[in-house]
C-alpha cells in the first residue's frame, strides 16, 4: 500500500478560531476578577494590568498561528505505521507501529459536532495520539483501515 499524506479539512480553522474566542472570554473573566481583587482587596495594580495584557495578546497570537498550524498538521497510514506530524516551530513527528495499535476511538465535542468533524485517537499500550478535525466518513474509514492493518500485523507475527 502506498502511503498518502492527508491534511485536515479547512473547517478545522473555524473551530480553532472559536477556540481562540473561548480563550479570550475565559481570560476576560479572570481579568475582571483580578480587577475586583485590586479594587476591593488592595492587591497590586500590576496584577490586573498583566491579566489584561494576557487577555489581549494570547487570543491574537492563537489566531495568527492558525494558518501555520493548519499547514503543518498532517497524517498518513502505511502498512507499517500511522504517522502524525504537527508543529512549525516545535515540530512533533510520531510514528505509531501498526502492530502496537490496540484501539482507535472517535469522539467529538460540541464544536466539532457542529462542523461534522471528529477527533481520532490511536491508542497503544503505552500512550495515545490524536488527530483533531477529520470528516466523520473519513475518520470511520481511517479507524477501519488501522484496525484491519493491526489485525493483519498480529496474525503475521503469530
Amino acid at each position: 500500500m502506498q502511503p498518502t499524506t492527508h491534511h485536515l479539512p479547512l473547517r478545522i480553522k473555524q473551530i480553532w478560531g472559536y477556540s481562540a474566542l473561548g480563550s479570550f472570554l475565559v481570560l476576560f473573566i479572570i481579568t475582571g476578577l483580578l480587577w475586583l481583587t485590586y479594587r476591593y482587596w488592595d492587591w497590586a495594580v500590576w496584577i490586573p494590568i498583566a491579566g489584561l495584557v494576557l487577555t489581549i495578546v494570547e487570543p491574537i497570537v492563537e489566531l495568527a498561528f492558525i494558518p501555520y498550524r493548519y499547514q503543518f498538521t498532517r497524517y498518513q497510514i502505511s502498512d507499517l505505521a500511522v504517522e502524525m506530524q504537527a508543529g512549525f516551530i516545535f515540530q512533533k513527528r510520531v510514528a505509531i507501529p501498526i502492530a502496537r495499535v490496540q484501539n482507535v476511538t472517535l469522539n467529538a465535542g460540541p464544536l466539532l459536532q457542529w462542523q461534522k468533524l471528529t477527533k481520532v485517537t490511536v491508542a497503544t499500550a503505552a500512550t495515545s495520539h490524536s488527530i483533531e478535525g477529520l470528516e466523520l466518513p473519513e475518520a470511520e474509514q481511517f479507524r477501519e483501515q488501522i484496525m484491519r492493518l493491526a489485525r493483519e500485523a498480529r496474525h503475521d507475527n503469530a
